[in-house]
């Protein structure tokens, strides 16, 4: 797939996240660009491919546009754009008083997600996922990626959606409508996949990154997890339980911070104790 050349001068800056940046076009209301770091060419790729089936699938997520490149060589995607949008996160952060309110909501987004079966033929795997981001990762030993590939194939198979980096800032609204965003790792498989994302949000992440990507304290992320887990689980499993089935998958998080970032994640680690 060749990429549009854009001229950045079209579009107004609306805001930065850890992959990028984001900008509404200054004359057409309707277009949402989405702009990687620098240097990134295959993520934008990958996610305008994986996007246009998500979106052709019936998941209810911004329509793809475009792949564009820009004069100084940074790669991206243009989305349709969802007036007056606010990401929960952002939500959450101006309101925490709310927090079991967007919790909830959240929720309801994520059980119907991961009721929803998918074209196994169109997606990959979650767990083929892992392993491969695994395989080419250098900071676990052999030993290591022995155990966590175990851990993975015995995890039961589904055939229902998975977001692959699900999170309260990867989900917005406008009104009374929702949509998830940034899928360029959506894969198929179970859902404690993506669920575990959804705990480190509010356990092991720390508090200065809580502050700058989720906008609130890590106190208030850590509320938004707890009325997450009941509203998504019920309230028949106390939510220690839930925690410990659940806490490994968090740990995951590694291999996919660790394929970003190119460098060791330990705060993560502590969560693979009892796999190695």
């Amino acid at each position: 797939m060749d990429p549009i050349r854009i001229d950045i001068n079209d579009y107004e800056y609306a805001g930065g996240g850890s992959n990028g940046d984001s900008y509404y076009h200054r004359s057409q209301s309707d277009i949402m660009l989405k702009l990687y770091l620098p240097g990134k060419i295959q993520q934008p790729l990958d996610e305008i491919q994986t996007a246009r089936k998500v979106f052709e699938a019936g998941i209810v997520t911004p329509e793809p546009g475009d792949y564009v490149v820009t004069d100084d060589g940074r790669y991206g995607i243009r989305f349709r754009r969802i007036p007056g949008k606010k990401s929960y996160a952002r939500a959450v952060g101006e309101d925490p008083a709310r927090v079991e309110v967007y919790a909830s909501e959240f929720a309801a987004m994520c059980r119907q997600l991961h009721s929803t079966k998918v074209d196994t033929a169109l997606f990959e795997s979650v767990k083929d996922r892992y392993c491969r981001m695994l395989a080419d990762n250098p900071f676990f030993t052999t030993a290591e990626k022995d155990k966590l590939v175990r851990f993975i194939l015995d995890t039961p198979d589904t055939e229902t959606a998975l977001h692959g980096d699900l999170h309260f800032g990867n989900a917005i609204f406008s009104g009374e409508n929702r949509y998830f965003i940034d899928l360029g790792d959506f894969s198929y498989g179970h859902p404690l996949f993506d669920l575990g994302m959804v705990y480190s949000t509010g356990r092991i992440n720390d508090e200065a990154y809580t502050r700058e990507a989720f906008h609130m304290k890590m106190e208030t992320a850590s509320k938004f997890w707890e009325a997450f887990a009941a509203a998504y689980f019920g309230t028949d499993t106390p939510l220690k339980e839930i925690e410990e089935e659940i806490r490994p998958y968090a740990g995951l998080k590694t291999i996919m911070v660790e394929r970003d970032t190119r460098r060791p994640m330990p705060e993560f680690r502590a969560a693979l104790n009892k796999i190695i």
